[in-house]
């Protein structure tokens, strides 16, 4: 059962400076102490993205994180406590390789459907203080992933979420590892490139994460000596 253990919500803000120019994040969340609160198709009520280009967006609506993976990146060394990877929600019960694009939850009156692995970005070094957070969450494929939402309502802050719809599709880890890969550098890209196929077959990935994956795919098979069929 996934079972939601805290909402967090935040503005954009100042992060720090680049080049001399302030960086603008919503990475900073707050916990959110309410007991329930709306869910729009765009954000929760007091959650806003500062980057609208690469940020948010339908696809994007609120990001979900393992809080499993926590005690994990303290382990390696990491400063890291809940929240502190941007997530809207905190979960417990399911991984990136339980997940699958498509799947379908009810959450309170809202309906939510899993859309797409989330991928770290800059802003995520600069808010950890570790340069190395990022290729070590693309190492780890602890990424956590995106919601869309199919029907806005009023949701709790905590308690189950309901499995609705389960689908056939690649789970978020697979999506992933195939949006994430390599494909020059894999000993047996071929079998990547079969994954990558059955996830661009997948009628719920949002067209713009499609698209990077099939540049991908594309690139590898016309630059990669190897006969992929």
């Amino acid at each position: 059962m996934l079972s939601l253990k805290d909402v967090y919500v935040g503005e954009p803000t100042v992060l720090g400076h680049q080049r001399d120019q302030p960086v603008l994040s919503a990475i900073r969340k707050t916990r959110v102490d309410a007991g329930e609160l709306a869910l729009s198709e765009l954000n929760l009520a007091g959650d806003r993205q500062a980057d609208l280009s690469v940020h948010g967006g339908p696809d994007k609506a609120v990001y979900v994180y393992p809080v499993e993976h926590y005690p994990v990146w303290t382990a390696e060394g990491y400063s890291v406590a809940h929240g502190d990877f941007g997530e809207n929600l905190s979960v417990h019960g399911a991984l990136e390789s339980d997940a699958r694009i498509g799947d379908v939850w009810a959450w309170g009156d809202a309906l939510v459907q899993v859309a797409q692995p989330r991928h770290p970005c800059f802003k995520l070094a600069m808010h950890t203080g570790r340069k190395d957070v990022v290729p070590a969450m693309i190492d780890t494929n602890r990424c956590g992933w995106y919601l869309r939402v199919l029907r806005p309502g009023t949701v709790p802050t905590a308690g189950p979420l309901e499995l609705v719809e389960r689908t056939e599709g690649p789970t978020v880890a697979e999506t992933f590892l195939v949006a994430a890969a390599n494909y020059a550098r894999l000993p047996e890209p071929g079998t990547m490139l079969e994954l990558a196929e059955r996830v661009l077959s997948t009628d719920t990935l949002p067209a713009g994460y499609r698209k990077g994956i099939q540049s991908k795919v594309d690139r590898a098979r016309e630059s990669l000596p190897v006969d992929l069929g």
